[in-house]
């Protein structure tokens, strides 16, 4: 079945090529088609385009169905084209004409819109909540660790005192920063785009800010264009987001992956949570942290994916955009996935004291020299001079104490301004 047939049929090879994976696809999709045609059909009704009989009847089948969706005995038929399709059909072998009547007022354009609004709303969502485990497991570590001392790099170089508790706070005020993208992503989504039909409206008196009430969006998309405008537009935008928080995962999984590494010696895991080799018996491999490198990096792609596949497109719908649900649902499980993974892992990562003992880290104190010094009165550059003299001629000594006090600094962790800005953004 398809809704847009008239009477010669599609030939069968062609169909197998444009319908590609939406049947699969469309699945994800079918809790959130039939909460846009509950909401739809109260709207018809309201302007008399059903009776209340009609809505009556198609209420009870249609939540028949959602509650198919919900207990996942919900399928999409052989030969039915999308969701759309199958809940249509449905209510026709159901009600008869009545079934036919529920399209009244809408295209499958903005319907697979409202679809994709809701589906990404609920996502974001259910993305939020594991950044918010990350972020709990990572300023819990970073408050625990925050006096242990560990070297930090600049260009792969020893470069200056850090601590884990830095380096991992570090990370936990990256991801308000991913939050925040994510949470102005779910603003724009939040917008309804039901009657916009095919993209020019349509001559039915429809009431859409009932729907976007009914929805439970923030506002209306006003304008029919604009719309439509917004596919594969929404998803870019969301493939942004999704893009950042594969470059705070990545950039996590790398410095773990180093720091495990029996060079540094930084970190260790319990051999439950590594891998070991066919023919080295020795070897304690960090593979679930150099699968959340890749995945992270193939999100990193995703916007480029979608921009190329939306760029060159003129106004109006394309059967390109299919292709776009092929690319970021995925990457939403995934991005899901690698949250959940990485906060599962670092609650047992355990790492090794007295770091800076070590003779190759001497130098690391050589900013707390010089800043001594001109504590003491000298001239900066003169400062830096004379330290650097004296590593030369091999008269360097440690200095005794650590005196970082300013926020977020060694001392000063302010994990709690941090803890403090994360519910702010939280709660936008």
């Amino acid at each position: 079945m398809k809704l847009w047939q008239k009477e010669n049929p599609l030939n069968k090879t062609i169909e197998t090529f444009t319908i590609g994976k939406d049947r699969e696809l469309d699945l994800l999709l079918a809790k959130y088609d039939i909460i846009g045609s509950l909401a739809h059909i109260k709207m018809l009704e309201s302007i008399d385009l059903l009776t209340k009989e009609e809505l009556s009847k198609l209420e009870i089948e249609l939540n028949k169905l959602l509650k198919k969706t919900k207990d996942g005995t919900f399928e999409i038929e052989e030969g039915i084209e999308d969701v759309h399709s199958q809940v249509e059909l449905e209510l026709t072998r159901n009600l008869g004409d009545i079934g036919k009547k529920i399209h009244s007022g809408r295209s499958r354009n903005d319907q697979v819109l409202v679809d994709l609004r809701l589906f990404f709303r609920a996502e974001i969502l259910s993305i939020g909540e594991e950044i918010k485990a990350l972020f709990e497991v990572l300023i819990e570590k970073s408050e625990e660790l925050k006096d242990v001392l560990m070297p930090g790099y600049t260009h792969l170089q020893v470069a200056m005192v850090s601590s884990f508790g830095l380096w991992l706070g570090g990370y936990a005020e990256t991801l308000v920063d991913d939050l925040r993208l994510l949470k102005s992503v779910y603003k724009i989504t939040n917008q309804n785009p039901l009657g916009s039909a095919a993209g020019y409206g349509n001559s039915f008196p429809l009431n859409r800010k009932m729907t976007t009430d009914l929805l439970g969006f923030d506002d209306l998309n006003y304008n029919v264009i604009h719309a439509q405008l917004g596919r594969g537009k929404t998803e870019l935008f969301l493939s942004f987001a999704l893009a950042s928080i594969g470059n705070t995962l990545s950039k996590l999984a790398m410095d773990v992956c180093l720091f495990c590494n029996q060079n540094y010696d930084f970190i260790k895991f319990p051999d439950e949570l590594t891998t070991g080799s066919s023919i080295m018996p020795h070897k304690k491999n960090p593979d679930v942290f150099e699968l959340i490198r890749a995945k992270s990096n193939k999100l990193q792609a995703l916007p480029t994916e979608i921009s190329m596949i939306t760029s060159s497109l003129p106004s109006g719908y394309h059967r390109d955009f299919q292709l776009i649900k092929e690319a970021i649902f995925p990457a939403i499980s995934e991005v899901k996935n690698c949250l959940k993974i990485t906060a599962y892992a670092l609650q047992f990562m355990k790492v090794r004291e007295g770091i800076l003992k070590e003779e190759k880290y001497k130098y690391i104190y050589s900013v707390e020299a010089v800043n001594q010094k001109v504590l003491d009165g000298m001239p900066f550059r003169d400062a830096y001079q004379a330290v650097g003299q004296d590593i030369a001629n091999g008269e360097f000594e440690i200095p005794e104490a650590l005196n970082h006090t300013h926020e977020g600094s060694l001392g000063n962790l302010c994990n709690e301004e941090i803890r403090e800005k994360w519910e702010k953004v939280w709660k936008l």
